[in-house]
């Protein structure tokens, strides 16, 4: 036993107050009648052995009431097996994703049964001491305003994972040595060896696992289409995938799938622990605005993932935009409604349907004034696809080189001019496995008949390779720029030097290079923990320094944005915390339709147990400890056991309270009435 406060033991010098007390106390004989003398002694003996052992115990009371107010105050206590962490200051990290809402052994959400142990951790420590939450800023607490802070404590879906919130923490953490303590479900997709090495070595690391209840999950995974491009008023197949994320198997669990406030399906899917199930349904669009669609699971007891939230936004047509001496491409894009094509003079081109273009074709234009190549170059940075075929002309290489320079296609070898015209060479069978040319061939027969061609350029750097010559040189690849992708062709369309413009293989080619330029105007759905979401904005939207809003219902938020060109990059803000469908509004008008889910790694609800986080430590790492929470052993007391001590004031309390009812009863009793011995006459 050690005390807290050693110099009170001073104070049991007092003991030598009721000694006194009892030493130089005069009491008052008291009269005894009795009727024969002979019982004289033997009164007399019973009544001194009596008052004598009474005198003791009332002695010995208040000895003990001394001594234990001495003990009070020195605050006894015996030693922990362990040394405590030194500082003033305690770091608390409660993890608040969405995985934190499955339900435990008694049926309460497991993120409350974190909140009831982070609240009883200042009982643990000195009234002094300060704590650090997170989530949460970076000043320190007290303890009434920690216990407050705690329980306000919710689940968020912006909440990152556990791993990155402890680098945070290491980072923001006071210079004292004070101890980390982490109340977490300890996803294993999450949280794993390389989290460990992020924490400080010298730092005492406390892990509170909260165990969960072993349950089946079903939750969306993804959902696509099978075609590219959304049509309206045409019958799509969407194929949805689900997810077992739990334990145990879910069987026949029903799913619906809503295209605005219509149900436009519903099915059954049985989908066992940590498998995948793929359904197919059909839908219709209706109109060219963007559909707000969603899946809804009904999943018991876990239901925070139950509903996916996406939209489908019918294609807009693709713009095509021929540069080239003569229009040639007219007739072929023209004839599909998918496409919407101009043309425009490379010698007088219009530079304002180059900024506005999905897909620009650069077609033998014999020469490239320094304009049209910044205009070519800032389109394809900003997303849009180029397609260049060489001219024959000597004269343009010079002003074509420099081109593919600046778009990052690198050095560009010109094919000498043969005196006896070009020597056309066979182009090779594509390869079907190129992603290319998926869904672009029923059958390919390896008798048919290629397109010829002279090739007039090389290139020396590695593309993506589309189509080859016999001889293994590239007849046709794509190089990535900025946010767009260049195509090259080594050889011009027109005769002598080519005849693939006549060839079968001609229009799927170009039809190809024009859908790959499509770009998506937003994505389908969004996670609400990502950082960034870039949203393609119309042609008539305002000028830079307008104010954007998210909106649902009655909330709304004005994000962190900036405008690059047509695409506005909005950051999360930080109270966007739940699913569901926000409307993008400036000046009160809506630009677009954004759908925020919860990340579908929350959904795999595997956890770390008590065993498997001590394993997962292993025996280098003495500084982290996990505490196993049961029934009323919190992770304070355990740690308070081990680190701080067991506390033996309070029995100092009850010992001061027996020994005064002690002495109470021992005083009563001894001022009872003598009994009254009557004497015969």
């Amino acid at each position: 036993m050690v005390f807290t406060y050693p110099w009170f033991l001073w104070g049991l010098l007092a003991v030598a107050i009721p000694i006194a007390i009892h030493l130089f106390e005069l009491r008052r004989p008291q009269r005894v009648l009795f009727s024969n003398v002979e019982f004289i002694r033997e009164v007399k003996l019973v009544t001194a052995r009596q008052r004598k052992l009474k005198h003791l115990l009332v002695l010995a009371a208040r000895i003990g009431l001394v001594v234990f107010l001495v003990l009070l105050f020195a605050q006894p206590y015996i030693p922990a097996p362990e040394q405590a962490a030194t500082g003033n200051v305690v770091q608390v990290v409660l993890d608040d994703s969405p995985s934190m809402r499955q339900l435990g052994a008694n049926d309460q959400p497991v993120l409350e049964q974190a909140i009831d142990q982070a609240a009883d951790l200042p009982l643990a420590f000195p009234a002094a001491t300060r704590f650090g939450l997170a989530p949460g800023g970076p000043d320190l607490l007290s303890a009434a305003a920690f216990r407050s802070a705690v329980e306000q404590v919710q689940v968020s879906g912006q909440a990152g994972k556990l791993s990155r919130m402890l680098a945070q923490r290491q980072q923001s953490r006071e210079v004292g040595k004070g101890p980390l303590f982490v109340f977490s479900d300890f996803q294993k997709n999450d949280f794993s060896t390389r989290t460990l090495q992020l924490l400080d070595s010298t730092q005492q690391v406390f892990l509170v696992p909260t165990a969960a209840r072993p349950t089946a999950n079903v939750f969306v995974d993804s959902v696509w289409l099978d075609d590219g491009f959304v049509r309206s008023e045409v019958d799509l197949t969407l194929h949805i995938r689900l997810r077992n994320g739990g334990q145990q198997l879910a069987e026949n669990c029903p799913a619906k799938l809503f295209v605005g406030t219509r149900q436009a399906a519903a099915f059954q899917a049985t989908v066992p622990a940590g498998q995948t199930v793929t359904n197919q349904v059909r839908l219709r669009l209706n109109g060219a605005q963007a559909q707000k669609c969603r899946v809804a699971v009904d999943d018991f007891p876990v239901d925070f993932d139950n509903t996916y939230f996406f939209t489908l936004q019918p294609a807009a047509q693709i713009k095509v935009v021929e540069v080239a001496p003569v229009e040639q491409l007219g007739r072929l894009y023209g004839n599909e409604p998918l496409f919407s094509y101009q043309f425009t003079s490379a010698q007088t081109a219009d530079y304002r349907k180059l900024a506005v273009g999905n897909l620009l074709i650069l077609r033998e234009a014999p020469g490239l004034a320094a304009g049209l190549r910044e205009n070519l170059r800032r389109a394809v940075q900003q997303g849009a696809t180029l397609v260049v075929v060489p001219p024959a002309a000597m004269g343009s290489r010079e002003a074509y080189g420099q081109l593919f320079r600046e778009l990052g296609v690198g050095q560009v070898q010109w094919q000498p001019m043969s005196p006896a015209g070009p020597v056309l060479q066979e182009v090779a069978l594509p390869d079907t496995r190129n992603p290319f040319f998926q869904d672009v061939f029923a059958g390919l027969n390896p008798r048919a008949g290629m397109p010829r061609a002279a090739p007039v350029l090389r290139w020396a750097r590695t593309g993506t390779e589309i189509l080859r010559m016999r001889d293994g040189e590239s007849y046709l690849a794509g190089f990535p720029s900025g946010a767009g992708m260049v195509y090259v062709f080594s050889a011009p369309f027109t005769a002598p030097y080519s005849d693939f413009a006549q060839h079968p293989l001609f229009v799927p080619v170009l039809y190809k290079l024009a859908m790959q330029s499509y770009r998506q105007p937003q994505q389908p759905a969004y996670r609400i923990n990502q950082a960034v979401v870039g949203v393609q904005l119309p042609e008539t939207a305002a000028g830079p320094e307008a104010v954007y809003r998210l909106v649902q219902d009655s909330l709304s938020f004005i994000p962190v944005h900036r405008r690059q060109g047509s695409m506005l990059r909005l950051e999360i803000p930080p109270g966007l915390r739940q699913p569901g469908f926000y409307e993008l509004q400036q000046a009160g008008k809506t630009v677009a339709t954004l759908a925020f889910n919860f990340d579908k790694r929350e959904s795999e609800l595997a956890g770390y147990s008590a065993a498997e986080l001590r394993a997962l430590i292993g025996p280098n790492r003495p500084n982290v400890r996990v505490y196993e929470t049961s029934g009323s052993q919190t992770a304070a007391a355990q740690y308070k056991a081990t680190r701080v001590g067991t506390p033996l004031w309070q029995y100092c309390i009850w010992g001061a309270l027996a020994c005064l009812l002690l002495e109470a009863l021992l005083l009563r009793w001894q001022r009872r009435p003598a009994p009254v011995v009557a004497v015969g006459a």
